[in-house]
């Protein structure tokens, strides 16, 4: 199976939000990644606003014809969000407010007693709920514990180090992406990955065979100020379903 692509659409609403304007527009953006083959669109609403806002969110559900994924923060604000918006996916990250980006995976294990209450009532509510995560088995065993069907597994380092020109510990965390996957589908969690992945990045973790979903945004954002948005979608799926093929020969 090809894994499916999941579109961030974030930083499209940082270069509108940069001047205060209504232009770009997310909701646009996420429609241009449909037509060039996304199989959904993912958007983080942050405690700060710093991009994605709440009409945003509003007007994404309303429009949209593939599923979307709700990145939140395991707040009760964001759980009240969540819970009134009703997204297909709601995809729980860890987030503070002097990072520039998400900078690692939620620790699942040691916020146990919280996620557990915010994780059922999600679930109760009809959305399917995803832990983002480190590819670490003591993170799977608290995801599966909790009862969330579905771990994004962190991908950031990888990539970094790849791009750092540190091929043997990018090769290394490779190797700890694949492990995990493996272990945690072997105990029935839907795998997926995502973050800081390129075109140069994603064929390897494409090619892991339990991950079927990938999230990538900031690049496909920033590739599309050369090639456009559809262009760069395109491209990518064009690489996900590569690296499948190549890995069944």
């Amino acid at each position: 199976m090809i894994p499916r692509l999941g579109v961030n659409i974030d930083h499209v609403a940082t270069i509108r939000n940069a001047r205060g304007s209504q232009y770009p527009d997310p909701v646009h953006a996420a429609k241009l990644a449909v037509s060039a083959g996304a199989d959904g669109i993912t958007a983080h609403l942050r405690e700060d606003r710093r991009h994605i806002s709440d009409a945003d969110i509003e007007s994404l559900l309303k429009s949209l014809t593939v599923p979307l994924n709700l990145e939140i923060a395991a707040t009760d604000e964001m759980l009240q969000i969540a819970l009134k918006a009703r997204p297909h996916a709601a995809c729980i990250v860890p987030e503070k407010r002097e990072e520039r980006t998400t900078e690692g995976g939620l620790d699942a294990a040691g916020l146990y007693d919280d996620l557990a209450p915010f994780i059922r009532k999600l679930r109760d509510n009809g959305s399917r709920v995803s832990l983002f995560i480190e590819a670490d088995y003591k993170q799977i065993d608290a995801a599966l514990t909790l009862g969330a069907p579905v771990v994004e597994l962190h991908t950031g380092a990888y990539a970094d180090a790849f791009y750092a020109g540190e091929f043997a510990k990018s090769e290394a965390l490779l190797e700890q992406l694949n492990k995990a996957a493996s272990y945690g589908a072997e105990r029935g969690l839907e795998i997926h990955a995502g973050h800081g992945l390129t075109f140069e990045t994603v064929t390897p973790v494409a090619a892991i065979e339990q991950v079927s979903e990938l999230n990538i945004g900031h690049f496909l954002i920033s590739d599309a100020i050369f090639s456009g948005l559809h262009g760069s979608v395109s491209r990518m799926k064009e690489l996900i379903a590569l690296a499948r093929a190549d890995g069944a020969e």
